[in-house]
């Protein structure tokens, strides 16, 4: 199983790119999740190169996604910049383009919708013609007015069946759909379409919505049995630990990714 852990940056944010990847060859970690904030910060030449040369593969960019704006000029912008993610996305390699679809403008949530499924359908040709599977991410219902009007696997899944499985798929973010009663449902539906897979934990009481994401073991999820429903759906690809917390963030490096091992071992 270790083979196929992934660090996804955000785990260790306070790190550079290129701290990240040396961590990752100490720890004998095989993937990597890159944002793209740090791909700007490192330059996107440079991003290539570090993973190159250390041997390390990218299992998904983020994020691409954000379709939704108040005009048809912002709704334009989007899309060219879910284009650049695209380019970065090819140039590195990545399994994937993740896609954290974007919060409706205003009130209109429906429409905010609609701007999504119109938003994927376009840069679905542009995706194409470089390579990259976009693998659209539902978030928790708790981030639907912030980040993503997209809040369930069920809603992921329709909308990626509006195009090829070799181009759209799923990305199955433990922390955001453990808690949904159809989710083995919706898992099996998505067979041939998971493109990616996330790990952490929900903490009980839960400290931050955003940054209380904890390592796996330290909270209430089925991780392992998600992660047998995934596989049973065809997914073998790489696992992301993807854990937005500050007191992780806090701690030294090395120390994190150790941790991040063993906990994966055992509750993976």
């Amino acid at each position: 199983m270790l083979n196929r852990i992934s660090l996804n940056q955000i785990t260790i944010d306070r790190s550079s790119l290129e701290e990240a990847v040396e961590g990752c060859s100490r720890a004998d970690i095989p993937w990597i999740a890159l944002w793209r904030h740090k791909i700007a910060e490192t330059g996107l030449a440079e991003s290539k190169r570090l993973v190159r040369d250390a041997g390390i593969r990218v299992s998904s960019v983020c994020r691409g996604g954000m379709f939704p704006a108040a005009t048809a000029n912002g709704r334009q912008a989007n899309l060219d910049d879910n284009r650049r993610a695209v380019e970065e996305a090819a140039e590195l390699g990545a399994e994937a383009l993740v896609l954290v679809c974007g919060p409706a403008p205003d009130r209109d949530i429906d429409s905010a919708r609609k701007w999504v499924a119109e938003g994927i359908e376009r840069l679905v040709p542009f995706a194409l013609d470089h390579g990259v599977k976009l693998g659209i991410e539902p978030l928790h219902p708790m981030y639907a007015a912030e980040r993503s009007v997209i809040v369930t696997l069920d809603q992921a899944i329709t909308l990626a069946e509006r195009h090829s499985s070799q181009d759209v798929g799923v990305v199955v973010d433990v922390f955001h759909v453990w808690w949904d009663p159809g989710l083995y449902k919706q898992i099996a539906r998505a067979e041939g379409r998971i493109v990616g897979f996330h790990v952490s934990d929900w903490i009980v009481p839960t400290p931050d919505l955003l940054m209380g994401r904890g390592m796996m073991g330290d909270g209430v999820i089925e991780i392992r049995r998600i992660r047998e429903a995934v596989e049973a759906a065809g997914y073998k690809g790489p696992i992301e630990v993807e854990i937005f917390n500050r007191d992780i963030w806090d701690r030294p490096r090395d120390e994190v990714l150790i941790l991040m091992k063993e906990r994966f071992s055992i509750q993976v």
